[in-house]
């Protein structure tokens, strides 16, 4: 950390610390920490008025990215510099939404005519009759395929989609339950082609293709991969192999081939909607300075909270059963991304990086968690993602209690109330964020994510860590492979659960 970092850092630790409600004496609050992003699919409005973030932080924090440099980093991201250094890799999956290094960009727009070929003759019939996917992936492979998916065809899908994820066989049982395999096409996603879950997954959804009388099972597989000369040695035939560039992590490859089940679901005009709303807010991160930078300015927040404030969490609420997967798609994201231990230059960091991302769907969590939100002992910053229209036809009363409920919760956490029995009072000046979109779509479900990869970024840069490895996940693969081939020894503990489990 540099000396203006540090200095920054200790003008931050030093300032007041303002109530919520001395905070609203400004009649000015709303209008200055609130803004709205006109999209092509809607507007999504961003009100942070209901965190501590006050002048004299957000000045600090930019001094802070001032010192961090975060200008030329978000340049560097954007014109396909080696940013991700302890692996030497670009990162480009903004290149996927069209926005980025030309060369990059131009690759992504031809896999993405191939990708948009096979999904057109797919649904024209080139390929036989195909009404199922079970898409096999995990991690990121699985995780935004599987949110988009939800998000985006409750009204009716062009075909429908299983995503499994899970090595454990009753998730890929349960897919195979509920699809003709005489009508089933079989998506493996996996970057390197060699992942252990997916490939066993694999190698079991085509053995149920040739038990229930498929004779070319094999002509039902596409292969989303990094690696597509592993996927045709597999055996898959090259012209159902997706390419996409190692320079896509996996948490970021939605907007890739990995995208394909969404494509065949929503249809490629729909997906390309989907990744027109990703690249509107890659263009505002781009260009836009200061803190009217939507994802930079949640990126102070986020600081202000885990390095000043001691808060170990961040709790995510959609508001709308469309998200439900939401909170689990951040939580990869987001401490994938920045739980890390040491900075760019292999250095200790000086503090907290990421929270422990969780949440649910309102109203359901209202009676599972927000006891401990409102009167519990640990301070957890709140965001609350909500949706101008509805996604059903019912009464517009289900709706309007709905939102009702949401905006509730954050007056509540703000106000709090008195009360002169103690189990009753409820402290208040307990922070939320609201992000109000007016409808669901692709377009403003591209925009949220898009604007949560941003938003993960910027934090890591004023952390100063690399936000795009992931070496944390592999010590664990690699003790599972030491018991899978055997002669390893460990803890006794260890040893124990492997005899009962008859594995030693």
């Amino acid at each position: 950390m540099n000396e203006a970092e540090t200095r920054v850092w200790n003008a931050l630790e030093n300032l007041p610390r303002p109530s919520l409600a001395k905070l609203f004496a400004d009649d000015g609050r709303v209008d200055r920490y609130s803004k709205a992003l006109d999209l092509p699919g809607g507007t999504i409005r961003f009100d942070w008025s209901k965190t501590h973030l006050d002048d004299a932080a957000v000045a600090l924090f930019e001094e802070l990215a001032a010192a961090c440099d975060f200008s030329g980093k978000r340049m560097a991201l954007f014109s396909g510099e080696a940013i991700n250094v302890t692996e030497g890799r670009a990162v480009q999956h903004t290149a996927q939404r069209g926005v980025g290094d030309e060369a990059a960009v131009d690759e992504a727009g031809v896999l993405h005519a191939r990708m948009r070929a096979l999904v057109e003759a797919t649904h024209g019939g080139a390929l036989g009759e195909v009404k199922h996917l079970i898409h096999i992936g995990i991690g990121g492979s699985a995780l935004g395929p599987a949110l988009a998916v939800d998000a985006l065809t409750r009204d009716g899908a062009m075909c429908d989609v299983h995503v499994v994820s899970n090595i454990d066989g009753c998730a890929l049982e349960a897919a195979f339950a509920k699809c003709d395999p005489q009508a089933t096409m079989i998506a493996i996603a996996s970057k390197t082609f060699t992942t252990i879950e997916t490939m066993t997954n694999a190698a079991s959804a085509l053995a149920w293709l040739g038990e229930n009388g498929v004779v070319d099972a094999y002509g039902r597989v596409v292969a989303l991969t990094a690696a597509p000369e592993k996927a045709v040695e597999w055996g898959v035939d090259e012209t159902r192999v997706l390419p996409f560039s190692e320079s896509v992590g996996g948490r970021y490859s939605l907007w890739s081939s990995i995208g394909f089940p969404v494509a065949l679901a929503i249809g490629w005009d729909e997906f390309a909607s989907f990744l027109d709303g990703a690249a509107e807010m890659d263009r505002h991160f781009l260009t836009t300075e200061g803190a009217d930078n939507l994802p930079l300015r949640a990126a102070y927040g986020d600081l202000l909270y885990t390095r000043l404030r001691g808060c170990q969490t961040r709790a995510v609420f959609a508001y709308d059963e469309r998200l439900a997967l939401f909170p689990s798609y951040l939580q990869q994201l987001e401490m994938e991304s920045n739980g890390k231990r040491v900075r760019t230059d292999g250095t200790p960091v000086s503090g907290p990086t990421a929270p422990i991302t969780w949440g649910g769907v309102g109203t359901d969590a209202q009676h599972a968690v927000f006891q401990l939100l409102h009167q519990g002992t640990v301070l957890t910053p709140v965001d609350f993602i909500a949706a101008i229209q509805s996604g059903d036809a019912l009464d517009p009363a289900h709706h309007r209690i709905l939102l009702t409920n949401c905006f509730a919760q954050g007056a509540a956490l703000m106000a709090g109330q008195d009360n002169a029995d103690s189990a009753r009072a409820y402290p208040g000046d307990r922070p939320s964020a609201t992000i109000l979109c007016d409808e669901i779509n692709p377009a403003t479900l591209g925009a949220l994510i898009a604007f949560h990869e941003h938003r993960t970024f910027a934090a890591g840069v004023l952390m100063g860590i690399n936000s795009f490895d992931q070496f944390g996940v592999e010590l664990g693969k690699q003790i599972a492979k030491s018991i899978e081939t055997g002669g390893a020894s460990f803890d006794a503990s260890t040893t124990a659960l492997l005899e009962a489990a008859g594995l030693a």
